[in-house]
């Protein structure tokens, strides 16, 4: 698939079970987990069984989420390039554009996504990775859960379930360290997965915010995260009339669209609404 994906949904790397379900669903990326969800007992049987997976012929995105750099699991989990069929590594725990640059350094240009907030000095560094030279970083997000354990908080959520002020920070600054850096910003994780309306109504919020995907932790979620993420018929329609009008005057500042002036701005807007709809 050329467009960036909504969807990017975790399996746990050590599961055939719920790898074969994933493979089924409809996520425009999977990413399968060699992290947080398997046990260090479990990693070398999880690196086996992504090895063993079968060679393919498009679908959805395979990712790996690798272990945290400078840890002896994430050397054995790079073994792993070039002996499965993977798109992209996902890398947790990431502080700065240096840490992009360490990995790079070992995985050359395969596509990089980076959690970015999940430590206390995360928070600090996320302009750094605009400066990353001949970055193959490809999308940056956020991780909330390992945020709240960093900073030690009872919770990441208020008492009517919105995040409370540091939460709401580190989320908006992984949008703008992205939107910097000429990234994906992908929303993080709603970890309720049984909560269907609170998922949509996260996912509406971030694609108003400027999110362009989000994470999943199951399959039920992937048909939500998809309808949020992708335009209506009729943003569709507005966006292609925007394009087809400054297409048709090239040299006007300010034009009149069905009834309301647009400028420069809404027709990047636009575009990145066709980008998104696969135009």
């Amino acid at each position: 698939m050329s467009r960036q994906p909504r969807s990017w949904l975790f399996v746990p790397a050590d599961s055939e079970k719920k790898i074969a379900k994933a493979l089924d669903s409809d996520a425009d990326a999977l990413v399968f987990d060699l992290e947080d969800s398997v046990a260090l007992d479990r990693k070398a049987a999880a690196r086996d069984i992504l090895k063993a997976l079968p060679a393919r012929s498009g679908g959805a995105q395979w990712w790996v989420r690798i272990n945290p750099l400078r840890t002896d699991e994430h050397r054995l989990d790079l073994e792993l390039l070039g002996k499965a069929d993977i798109h992209g590594i996902m890398l947790p725990k990431a502080e700065s554009g240096a840490d992009i640059t360490e990995l790079a350094h070992r995985t050359g240009s395969i596509p990089i996504h980076a959690i970015v907030t999940e430590t206390a000095a995360s928070l600090f560094g996320l302009l750094s990775y605009r400066d990353v030279k001949a970055s193959p970083l490809a999308a940056m997000s956020w991780g909330a859960e390992d945020l709240s354990a960093a900073l030690g908080a009872a919770s990441n959520k208020d008492s009517a379930g919105r995040y409370t002020p540091p939460y709401v920070l580190a989320r908006t600054l992984t949008l703008a360290g992205a939107a910097a850096a000429g990234v994906q910003p992908v929303d993080g994780v709603f970890a309720d997965f049984r909560d269907d309306q609170g998922l949509i109504d996260e996912a509406l919020d971030a694609a108003r915010d400027g999110f362009t995907g989000k994470l999943a932790i199951h399959p039920a979620q992937v048909g939500p995260i998809n309808a949020a993420f992708s335009p209506t018929p009729e943003q569709v329609a507005h966006a292609r009339a925007i394009v087809e009008a400054f297409a048709a005057d090239s040299s006007a500042g300010v034009l009149s669209v069905h009834g309301r002036m647009v400028d420069k701005p809404h027709l990047i807007q636009a575009q990145r609404t066709l980008a998104r709809a696969g135009e």
